[in-house]
């Protein structure tokens, strides 16, 4: 059994860090957060010691490690986007390896420095990439690597939407702003530019069309691959016939013109992405500078407007 503490437990995504340390039959001692409503905690871990000011956590696992033989193996990390790297190198400083939700950071050259600091602590980050867990993205990486290998040519034309409808308090909170969040395309599309280049190589030119507070889109051309992308969190793009069924989100990845079914079969890639750290396969620094590379460069680029190659949602917003 391994030791967990968890920074950030009150987000979205904490409760199925919460799930997989408890289903990889690990014990979470101590949880962070500045909001202390966390009833979730009770089906998971009511023994863990809670903390809403940083400094208390901060003595508290230093006093716990110095107790005995006490010792917290794992930090897990999913506090706010920006916080990222601080609390990583928090982690890696008390000894303990760091599991962090996408972005890892915001910048490239934030990866650069961890690196350093694993070097000197010997400790290990571990970026959560589940997509490239998902059986049906698995299935698409092994199929288009045979084909590369028969013809390492080849380039594959590309449509990725993803809209995820997020109401009036989105903009309020800490991940409408740029500066905290990274801005959509870090928040929300992170994970799928990770999963294009992890199959299709890397980012040769990033073109962006749109880039406004709730919607970024543009063009990549990738080693074996061009990709017009679409993200968004308005749902009024959302395409007439999802809306007509009562559903906020839609996600579509056409490869060649076929799409690609992976709607279901997230449930469970927390962990099985805790799984793999814990047998040592996880994925680290390395794996994410692709990623992280290519939405600094869309913060960092003016939109062109509909110019070129762009997705075909481009005219739901730009007429």
């Amino acid at each position: 059994m391994k030791n967990f503490a968890l920074i950030g437990a009150a987000g979205y995504i904490a409760p199925r860090h919460m799930k997989a340390i408890k289903e990889t039959g690990n014990n979470l001692v101590a949880a962070l957060d500045p909001y202390d409503g966390i009833g979730i905690m009770d089906s998971n871990f009511p023994e863990a010691s809670f903390f809403t000011e940083f400094e208390r956590f901060d003595r508290f696992v230093d006093k716990w490690r110095r107790d005995g033989n006490n010792k917290i193996d794992y930090m897990a990390i999913t506090s706010p986007n920006y916080l990222h790297d601080s609390h990583i190198r928090f982690a890696l400083k008390s000894g303990a390896d760091a599991i962090c939700e996408k972005p890892l950071v915001l910048n490239p050259h934030n990866i650069d420095q961890l690196k350093i600091i694993e070097q000197e602590t010997g400790r290990k980050v571990y970026n959560i990439l589940q997509l490239r867990l998902h059986d049906s993205i698995v299935a698409l990486k092994e199929k288009v690597s045979k084909e590369l290998v028969e013809n390492p040519d080849k380039v594959y034309n590309i449509d990725l939407t993803y809209l995820t409808s997020r109401g009036k308090w989105y903009f309020t909170s800490w991940k409408g702003n740029q500066e905290k969040s990274g801005g959509i395309a870090s928040n929300i599309g992170v994970h799928f530019y990770d999963m294009l280049c992890w199959i299709f190589g890397d980012v040769e030119e990033n073109i962006v069309h749109i880039k406004t507070p709730d919607t970024n889109a543009g063009y990549f051309k990738l080693k074996n691959a061009t990709v017009r992308w679409f993200l968004s969190v308005n749902y009024e793009y959302l395409p007439e016939d999802v809306k007509a069924k009562g559903i906020r989100t839609y996600r579509s990845i056409t490869v060649d013109g076929d799409e690609i079914e992976f709607s279901g079969g997230f449930t469970d890639l927390h962990t099985r992405s805790y799984e793999e750290i814990l047998k040592g396969n996880g994925f680290g620094l390395d794996e994410a500078y692709g990623s992280i590379r290519t939405v600094s460069a869309i913060r960092n680029s003016e939109p062109i407007g509909m110019k070129g190659d762009y997705h075909s949602f481009c005219k739901k917003v730009l007429v």
